[in-house]
């Protein structure tokens, strides 16, 4: 089972995927390359995947048959699990059973297809599916933190090609998540509303970052972006929590969504690139400070020892020049 091991100097916790472990002359690249694999995504495979945890496919169909749209499925070496051990400590060392959830989202049934590739209405599918699930696993009594994230191509971490995100649910605060949110209810402490109400504000009245805007959402790249083409989507009225997203903003949410991912297609060629969604955590309260939002970073650049050593981060784009950039890639 994964667990986790606390750093007794920053009290950051680091999750030791033992299951998922690769022997240290794994990581020596090899020349050579790798045989074709069945992917256990596509349809008629269903079999080779845990048994599914939810599914939308037409009529009565039996679960785990083909001839479904969307798929979410336990991961097959998953980082949490719901297996419940207390906490060990060996003198300065803190650790605990990774206690919580990872399930795959698989976005579809075509193996060549991708979010920046489906129709609308299939990345408004993939976000029901997030609510779904969030949903679910927020009323776990394992649920501390929820973080849904895309790995897309395999230098973003993706394992298999096949479009899919995934879901963890894990049972402690992860450190960037928490400073967010106290970075948050320190401005709203200060100043009485919603910092990211204020960045939304600032952003439209400076408009030189935005990307694209609807009627209830904002794309645009962040004053401080952290690496090259760092888009963000978020909503426009304040909105704490991700999992209350109305049926009728599911589907402008996918179409922002949607025309984002086709900017980076078209203009930046398909690159890789991870998302990740912020909201604010089961439980937590109160729901005025915090304001979720969809971050997107395309794999253009690769930290080195700066930024590893010091948290700090390089971005060798004009934040203002890849708005502008993204604004003129045709969605």
């Amino acid at each position: 089972m994964p667990e986790l091991r606390q750093d007794p100097v920053t009290k950051r916790w680091v999750v030791v995927a033992k299951e998922r472990a690769k022997r240290p002359d794994d990581f020596v690249k090899r020349d050579g390359g790798s045989s074709p694999r069945v992917c256990p995504f596509e349809y008629g495979n269903e079999s080779m995947t845990p048994p599914e945890t939810l599914a939308f496919r037409p009529g009565e169909l039996p679960p785990d048959s083909p001839d479904w749209t969307i798929r979410v499925v336990p991961n097959k070496f998953p980082v949490f699990t719901p297996e419940n051990h207390d906490e060990t400590i060996n003198g300065l060392y803190l650790s605990r059973k990774a206690y919580g959830a990872h399930e795959v989202i698989i976005h579809g049934p075509q193996h060549e297809l991708s979010l920046a590739t489906y129709p609308t209405h299939q990345v408004a599918e993939v976000l029901r599916a997030y609510k779904l699930r969030y949903n679910y696993h927020k009323n776990q009594p394992y649920a501390r933190y929820i973080q849904i994230i895309i790995n897309h191509g395999k230098s973003a971490g993706a394992s298999l090609e096949h479009s899919h995100s995934q879901l963890f649910v894990a049972p402690v605060l992860p450190e960037l998540p928490a400073a967010q949110l106290h970075g948050a209810a320190e401005y709203y402490n200060e100043n009485g509303h919603c910092i990211y109400c204020k960045i939304i504000s600032q952003e439209l009245a400076i408009n030189e970052r935005v990307v694209e805007k609807t009627d209830n959402f904002l794309a645009f790249v962040p004053f401080a972006a952290k690496l090259p083409f760092e888009t963000w989507i978020v909503p426009l009225r304040h909105r704490p929590k991700f999992e209350d997203i109305s049926n009728d903003e599911i589907e402008e949410l996918a179409f922002i969504f949607g025309n984002t991912l086709r900017r980076f297609y078209n203009g930046l060629n398909d690159p890789p690139y991870n998302m990740y969604l912020h909201t604010s955590p089961p439980g937590y309260d109160p729901t005025d400070t915090y304001h979720w939002h969809m971050s997107i970073i395309p794999k253009l650049t690769i930290p080195a020892g700066f930024e590893l050593g010091t948290g700090m981060w390089i971005d060798i784009t004009i934040p203002e020049a890849a708005a502008k950039f993204l604004r003129n890639a045709a969605p």
